[in-house]
């Protein structure tokens, strides 16, 4: 849709100009990945791990976006290294690189509520509407498994997002750590006001195992090509 790539650029700009977009896991330089694996031995100890490098998808297609009827648009993306691997590669080094940056914060965070593991989610409100629009990341509810998850902490990225109000095509955006308990692999549905979200978790599951099936596929190519000349 048009206006939704049109305010995801927007929130990037914006997240880049506030320090930088909310890194998923330092997971590659053996860091502490969302999900509580230690440094890259997370690539061997879980099959959906793949190389890095190879993946084509947009961040729209692992994203889970909701819209509350007071024309709030809400869109989440898992900052899971399972996932974002997919993407294609500016996107990922985007998103880690967000994730790196907040890699203090959020092991505060983990520390603080004193959690074996933690998933991250780089969510953002965009404003349809004119005049006013108030939105509440604490309200951000994800459902799975027969649980609902709320936020245990909110990272802000963007200038302004602590005043919870948005003005028209404006956007706002944060990482929102939830327990780790949360398992991307079962399906999930966001809510926000009561709203449910209108993405097919189940379909974004399929989407990424054949993304993770091409990857594997290309970084084998990859490794047969013979070096070019030095």
């Amino acid at each position: 849709m048009t206006v939704g790539r049109g305010w995801l650029a927007a929130g990037l700009v914006a997240a880049l100009g506030a320090g930088g977009w909310p890194t998923a896991t330092a997971t590659a330089q053996g860091g502490v990945s969302p999900g509580g694996q230690q440094g890259v031995a997370g690539d061997t100890l879980d099959p959906n791990w793949v190389p890095a490098g190879f993946g084509t998808l947009r961040q729209d297609d692992i994203a889970l976006k909701v819209s509350p009827a007071n024309g709030l648009q809400v869109r989440a993306i898992p900052l899971d290294e399972r996932f974002i691997r997919l993407l294609s590669p500016d996107s990922y080094r985007a998103l880690r690189d967000l994730l790196a940056r907040n890699q203090g914060a959020l092991q505060q965070v983990k520390d603080r509520n004193r959690l074996p593991a933690y998933a991250v989610w780089y969510v953002s409100f965009f404003a349809l509407e004119q005049g006013e629009t108030r939105f509440s990341p604490q309200e951000f509810i994800l459902s799975n498994s027969g649980r609902d998850f709320r936020p245990l902490d909110v990272l802000p990225l963007t200038p302004g997002f602590g005043e919870y109000r948005l003005r028209q095509r404006e956007v706002q955006s944060g990482l929102l750590v939830f327990d780790g308990q949360l398992d991307l692999n079962q399906p999930i549905t966001g809510i926000m006001e009561s709203a449910a979200s209108v993405t097919d978790w189940g379909a974004v599951l399929q989407r990424v195992e054949r993304e993770r099936t091409l990857v594997r596929s290309r970084a084998a190519s990859a490794a047969r090509r013979p070096p070019g000349p030095v």
